[in-house]
């Protein structure tokens, strides 16, 4: 028998209903495991700059865990260095949970800057290394990373990079090792304290390199463009905290 038009459409729009709710019952089970897989993402990423990453790939998720909880202390600044707890509703602002992807998007001015800090036995109550996250565009699309500068506030001691879809064997190398090594050891300061950053030249097997300079990707320009851009950019938006920590005298958790 031929169903009337009204009969369609209201079972349509009740089938409608209950999928919907079945999916919305299904997104809430599952958000309890999302946001524990977001935060191993980000920690895990987070110690590839100061750790070996071979070790990290063998680790458990509770290890993972516990080798961050006991190494890493983060806080939030503001592109003037100061130190910002809570934002505009009074919520507490946690470092780990600053979505970079949208601060990106927002004035430089109006960022938030997590800063993490690495210390490889905490007691000391010393800092190892300070890492920051980065961001930027690729030759595709977006790319990102963590830097990890020594407790000068100039020597890099170690990178993390990573993208969405740069070309394989090309721009896609920023992930590998054997591009994040060549910067550990550079300078991101001139002789005046300024920001000089790092910098990846055109090509490979240069010779002669300063110290503000690191071989390039043979036939991903681009993408290396996207990598100086994303690394000066950053660097100069956390140049007020470098001078607030160095005018204290002391790098301490």
């Amino acid at each position: 028998m031929r169903q009337s038009n009204a009969y369609v459409l209201l079972f349509t729009a009740g089938l409608t209903i209950v999928v919907g709710g079945l999916l919305s019952l299904a997104s809430q089970g599952l958000a309890p495991a999302q946001k524990k897989s977001v935060e191993l993402d980000t920690k895990s990423q987070i110690l590839s700059s100061v750790m070996d990453r071979k070790k990290l790939s063998t680790m458990t998720r509770e290890e993972i865990l516990d080798v961050y909880d006991k190494s890493i202390t983060s806080l939030v600044v503001d592109i003037n260095g100061d130190v910002v707890e809570k934002d505009a509703k009074g919520k507490p602002i946690i470092a780990e949970e600053v979505d970079i992807l949208k601060n990106y998007k927002k004035d430089p001015s109006e960022r938030m800057y997590p800063v993490f800090k690495y210390s490889k036995d905490a007691s000391s109550g010393n800092v190892d290394a300070y890492i920051l996250p980065l961001y930027g565009a690729g030759l595709w699309d977006k790319i990102w990373g963590f830097i990890a500068l020594e407790g000068d506030l100039n020597t890099i001691a170690g990178a993390s990079f990573d993208h969405k879809s740069e070309t394989p064997g090309l721009g896609a190398r920023i992930a590998t090792p054997e591009i994040q090594n060549r910067f550990v050891g550079k300078k991101i300061l001139d002789e005046s304290g300024s920001i000089a950053s790092v910098s990846m030249v055109k090509g490979e097997g240069n010779v002669g390199l300063s110290e503000h300079q690191v071989d390039g990707m043979s036939g991903a320009t681009i993408t290396g463009r996207g990598l100086n851009d994303m690394l000066e950019n950053y660097l100069n938006s956390y140049q007020s905290y470098f001078k607030k920590v160095k005018s204290t005298g002391v790098a301490s958790l």
